[in-house]
This record gives structure tokens, C-alpha cells and sequence, in this order.
């Protein structure tokens, strides 16, 4: 593979591969052919390691070195119909949550069964199906998530049916619990209530998504579109839609989200924290924009530079919070058939907030020299 091919393999990674995976593995080889010569005889077992440090600098002058991304994978498909996916977060808690009996630091352990070419169904914790590119695109390749993906609790139990009526087409019906932990452990604020009222967990507290992926014009023009709904506590519902597009040129490729949450219980939390009062905001909306893009400007060279722009509202409180963020990347892969990069980065936020609120605006930046490594080990 020469350097040109193997740079636009991940690039397409980083991007997503529109399949809900977190994007396409590349061709890349594995240690274990590098180091031992082990030919590999089919695809029932694949293991990754996808770790990212760097020195972090902040705008109060302190540095220091960070392990970003630590996660160990596993993946495979075991003949025509059954394949299996886990991956596990080393530098995370691994106590198991009390409703799903799985750890946060868990975030796939699913099994999927193909019927035929047009459907299949997936069950096991798993990442839940939102829309998006930046949702579906491995963390480790993410400087910054926007405000809305940083906050969700996306990794949860549940089942899947995905439907391919055509080529470069998939639906996805996806049924997840709404938390890995019990309600009183979730809302751990003894007890959680609104305006004095103790809330009540849902008699079924899960979440229902409706999912779809596009791939037209001969992969020029990519789609993933979600809606769906959160039922938490009795008597309150939070929708979600996310709508996202993708443009992708042999050099240059380029997408845009929009994702948009109407809470009337605050599951993200954040106007709850900011404009507190008694118990939960209800009512809330968040919107988050997100415009990424990622040049190959030359062979073994990638430019990524990425705009968000993220609000939050509250009743009586329109648009209170507005947060401006930029991120830019220069990145160098010097290794030909590795899913290897080293890379230097800005990050930079803009936060604004209505008066009202008593909390005084902002401006962070942050400086990153690091290297990621997807490690191909078998």
C-alpha cells in the first residue's frame, strides 16, 4: 500500500465509514504479520488497540502529558452469519453499574446475527444508533466533542433490527435502556426532584431510535439521519434528531451535523448545573452544529480544522448559553501500512452566557502535541 493510499484509508476511518461501527478498519497490517509472519486465514478474530497521548498545554501555562484514548478491541465475523464486536476502556471504571451489570468502561460487547443480505439483528451493550458523523466516528480520533456528544451516555444494553433495502442504504430500529445504572443511582441528587416533586422512574425507562445511513453518487455523498425518544422519569420524555452529511472527494472530505434536543427532563444535565434552582430543569433544548473537515494537502500530510457552535435554553432562559468552539490539526503519518499519526492541535472554546444567569463568560485555549495509534495486533 503506498503512503497516499494508506493516508486516505484513515482519513476515511477518522471519518466514519457510515456503517455504525465507528467507520472502516482500512487496510493496514497487523503486528502479528509484520513481527511473526503469521498468515491470517479468515476474519473471526481481530484485535486493536487504539491508544492516543499528548503534552496538553492550557492558557494558564500548565503542562502536562495525558493518555487520551486507551481501549483494547475485538472484533470478528464467524462464517455468512454471525459476528461479534467488544471494545473496553483501560483507564476507566470497571465497577459494573447497577441496572446493566456492565461497567462504564465497557462500550461494546455485542453479538449480531445475519438472516440474509436485507436484514440483521444485534443485541448486547452497544453504541446506540444516533445519526451523525461525529457520533459515529472512533473517540480516539476526536480532539474535541461538541457539547451535546460530550454529555450523552450513549454506550447502553439493548437490541438493534437493521434493514439494507437496497445498496448504500441501511435502517436501523434500536431499543436501548435509557441508563446503565438505576434511576436512584443515575440521579444520584437523594432525592431527584422537580420544583419539590419526587420524581418516579419509568415503568419502562428505555430509548427508542430510528435510524438511517445513506451512501449515493458512488460514495460522494454520505447521509446518517436519527430521531428518537428517552423515557426516564414518569410523566417526562426527551426527543433527539440528528442529521448528518458527508462530502467525500479523494482528497478532501467534509461533514456537517446538526443535533437537537428537546429534554423535559434535563438528561444532560448541564442547564440543571448552570441554572440550578430546586432539583431538575425541565423543558430544556440543546442544539449543537458541527462543521469538520480533513484535506490532504500532500502525500503522508492531513489538515483537519473543525467549527461547533453549541447552545442550550431553559423556560425563561432562551438561548442562555452559547458556546463557540474551533479545533485545528496538523497531522503527519510517517509509517505506510500503520494507522499511525502524530499530529499538533489547537482547541479553543468561546463561552457566552445570558446575564441572567450569574455566570461570567469565557475563553480557553489548549495546545497538543501527541501521536494516535490504532494498533493492528492480529
Amino acid at each position: 500500500m503506498s503512503l497516499a493510499a494508506a493516508l486516505l484509508a484513515v482519513s476515511a476511518f477518522a471519518q466514519g465509514g457510515n456503517t455504525g461501527d465507528g467507520g472502516p478498519d482500512g487496510d493496514f497490517a497487523s503486528l502479528s504479520e509484520r513481527l511473526l509472519n503469521l498468515e491470517k486465514k479468515g476474519d473471526g478474530f481481530n484485535l486493536f488497540l487504539n491508544y492516543s497521548s499528548s503534552f496538553q498545554l492550557d492558557d494558564s501555562w500548565h503542562g502536562a502529558f495525558r493518555a487520551k484514548q486507551l481501549r483494547v478491541e475485538m472484533k470478528g465475523n464467524l462464517g455468512e452469519h454471525l459476528s461479534y464486536r467488544i471494545r473496553h476502556r483501560l483507564n476507566k471504571s470497571t465497577v459494573a453499574m447497577s441496572e446493566e451489570n456492565f461497567a462504564k468502561a465497557t462500550d461494546v460487547m455485542s453479538v449480531t446475527w445475519r438472516f440474509n443480505d436485507k436484514f440483521s439483528i444485534m443485541g448486547g451493550k452497544m453504541c446506540q444508533f444516533w445519526g451523525g458523523f461525529e457520533f459515529d466516528e472512533n473517540p480516539m480520533y476526536i480532539y474535541e466533542f461538541s457539547e451535546m456528544v460530550n454529555n450523552m451516555d450513549n454506550f447502553l444494553a439493548g437490541a438493534a433490527l437493521l434493514w439494507y433495502p437496497m445498496p448504500g442504504h441501511e435502517f436501523v430500529l434500536n431499543i436501548t435502556n435509557s441508563y446503565s445504572g438505576r434511576f436512584a443511582d443515575e440521579y444520584g441528587w437523594a432525592p431527584a426532584t422537580v420544583d419539590g416533586t419526587l420524581l418516579q422512574e419509568a415503568t419502562l425507562p428505555l430509548s427508542y431510535i430510528l435510524n438511517w445511513n445513506g451512501n449515493m453518487f458512488g460514495g460522494l455523498l454520505e447521509t446518517r439521519w436519527s430521531v428518537g425518544l428517552y423515557n426516564q422519569a414518569k410523566g417526562y420524555q426527551d426527543y433527539m434528531a440528528f442529521l448528518g452529511q458527508k462530502l467525500v472527494l479523494p482528497r478532501f472530505q467534509c461533514y456537517l451535523d446538526w443535533m437537537s434536543a428537546w429534554e423535559g427532563l434535563d438528561r444532560l444535565r448541564l442547564a440543571t448545573a448552570e441554572i440550578g434552582g430546586a432539583g431538575f430543569q425541565t423543558n430544556v433544548h440543546y442544539n449543537s452544529f458541527v462543521l469538520k473537515a480533513n484535506w490532504q494537502f500532500m502525500p503522508g500530510w492531513n489538515l483537519m480544522v473543525k467549527g461547533m457552535y453549541d447552545t442550550a435554553s431553559a423556560p425563561g432562559f432562551d438561548n442562555y448559553r452559547q458556546v463557540t468552539s474551533g479545533v485545528c490539526s496538523l497531522e503527519y503519518y510517517p509509517v505506510q501500512d500503520q494507522d499511525f499519526r502524530v499530529f499538533l492541535a489547537y482547541i479553543g472554546h468561546n463561552y457566552n452566557f445570558d446575564a441572567a444567569v450569574g455566570i461570567p463568560n469565557a475563553f480557553t485555549n489548549r495546545i497538543e502535541l501527541g501521536f494516535m495509534y490504532r494498533i493492528k495486533a492480529y
